[in-house]
């Protein structure tokens, strides 16, 4: 007999919590400069993997990205978002090193953590 929706694992299936509209809708900031191009790969094979893990709230931003994008004629899948988002984050750093977006939320960051102890992406 076929196993059951969520897996062997355990006797109960497993249920993925939807965003409510609230939480589809909410409002976005807006106006990062659009940095140099930087070409990112498109629908193909790739060769390489990372595993990336996200908190609930980072991945239903990014779910929202995808349908807004989806609600703007741009059907995309996750992976593409994250590979052009990527590519938009990369080319910033090389067009403006420290001033760049990352360097600085990165640094901001780097600083806020330095009292915790964790250095967890080291």
């Amino acid at each position: 007999m076929a196993a059951a929706a969520g897996g062997s694992r355990g006797s109960r299936p497993r249920r993925v919590k939807l965003p409510g509209i609230a939480e589809l809708l909410r409002p976005v900031p807006v106006g990062l400069p659009v940095p140099v191009q930087r070409p990112a790969s498109g629908r193909e094979t790739h060769s390489q993997k990372i595993t990336v893990y996200l908190s609930a709230d980072e991945l239903l931003d990014l779910e929202k990205g995808r349908l807004t994008l989806r609600s703007l004629g741009i059907p995309v899948d996750r992976g593409r978002l994250v590979r052009e988002a990527i590519a938009v984050l990369l080319a910033d750093l090389e067009a403006r090193g420290e001033d760049s977006v990352l360097a600085v939320r990165l640094g901001l960051r780097a600083r806020a953590d330095a009292g915790d102890g964790f250095h967890g992406d080291r």
